[in-house]
């Protein structure tokens, strides 16, 4: 787990582990250079009181690089992935070891993922294909197309170590993205299954959910697909990876800002699902953008009979 500030987040995370029914485990937390001291205090006192968790302290270098250190540190067999403010189910690494511990060819396995509002509204499930009882090859026949099943998110994830080094890991030059690049990677040499179980929940924070965010996904997509096809097609892959380099936080938009596109997303799914927490974010959303007309029906529509759905 990578670690930049959200200390008001991280207390869920770790009692998630720490109830997890397969107690075998090592939790190593890169603190990424946390501003916020309470950070650092919960990660010392935690550690103090489970020995299981490890931290490591560095230098504010993102996501990426955190999870490069951390996986360098690991020990085990197998590699979870984790954020602060994300939850793993009491079940998730038992359920998704024994996958691994009965499949051989199986390199990374996942589970459905149901995303939450910021203050656990439920929103929608992700699910996938695949059966934990055989694996399944999950890579794009054609040009332009994506892994035919994969992953639902980044931390519903257990893939092997050995696999994972073979591979080359987690790569510097996706900033973002890191995740679908290795996804590729992992897919070339072994079999992806998957629990169809929600074993992980992760939340949605409107700051998150901005344009210029999905604009950047959208990008490093299109990277981590090109440098795929470009090894499947005996083709240099550095000309991808020279495109994901670039895409980097402008110095002004480390900090997160509220989002009046992301609190109207959260809004309309949660207004669909017939929650009147809703109006809530609706609500940020005009503060954000008096002018957001979108939003402004959204919260009136709430109001109606049946308007919530």
């Amino acid at each position: 787990m990578g670690v930049f500030n959200g200390a008001r987040w991280l207390s869920d995370t770790l009692d998630s582990l720490q109830a997890q029914t397969d107690g075998d485990w090592e939790l190593i937390v890169v603190n990424d250079g946390s501003s916020e001291p309470q950070v650092g205090d919960l990660l010392a006192e935690r550690a103090a009181q489970d020995p299981r968790i490890r931290v490591i302290a560095k230098s504010h270098e993102g996501l990426t690089r955190a999870l490069m250190d951390g996986c360098a540190a690991a020990r085990g067999a197998y590699i979870a992935r984790i954020d602060a403010g994300d939850i793993l189910l009491p079940d998730r690494l038992r359920r998704q070891r024994a996958v691994l511990d009965r499949h051989p060819g199986v390199g990374f396995v996942s589970c459905w993922t149901e995303f939450c509002g910021p203050e656990w509204e439920p929103l929608y499930v992700r699910q996938g294909r695949g059966t934990p009882e055989e694996g399944a090859d999950v890579l794009p026949m054609r040009p332009g197309e994506n892994l035919t099943d994969g992953p639902t998110s980044h931390v519903s994830v257990l893939f092997r170590k050995e696999l994972y080094d073979a591979v080359g890991g987690y790569r510097p030059e996706f900033y973002y993205g890191q995740d679908w690049d290795l996804w590729y990677r992992l897919a070339e040499r072994s079999q992806f299954s998957m629990v169809p179980e929600v074993l992980a929940r992760v939340r949605l924070f409107p700051e998150s959910l901005s344009a210029g965010a999905r604009e950047r996904q959208e990008q490093i997509g299109r990277c981590s697909l090109g440098a795929f096809w470009a090894r499947r097609e005996g083709r240099p892959e550095a000309e991808w990876l020279a495109r994901a380099a670039v895409l980097r936080p402008e110095a002004s938009a480390r900090a997160p800002r509220p989002s009046g596109e992301g609190a109207r997303f959260i809004g309309e799914l949660l207004r669909k699902n017939g929650d009147s927490r809703c109006r809530r974010y609706f609500r940020a959303a005009l503060r954000a953008d008096p002018l957001d007309a979108r939003a402004a029906f959204r919260l009136l529509q709430s109001f109606l009979p049946g308007g919530s759905r």
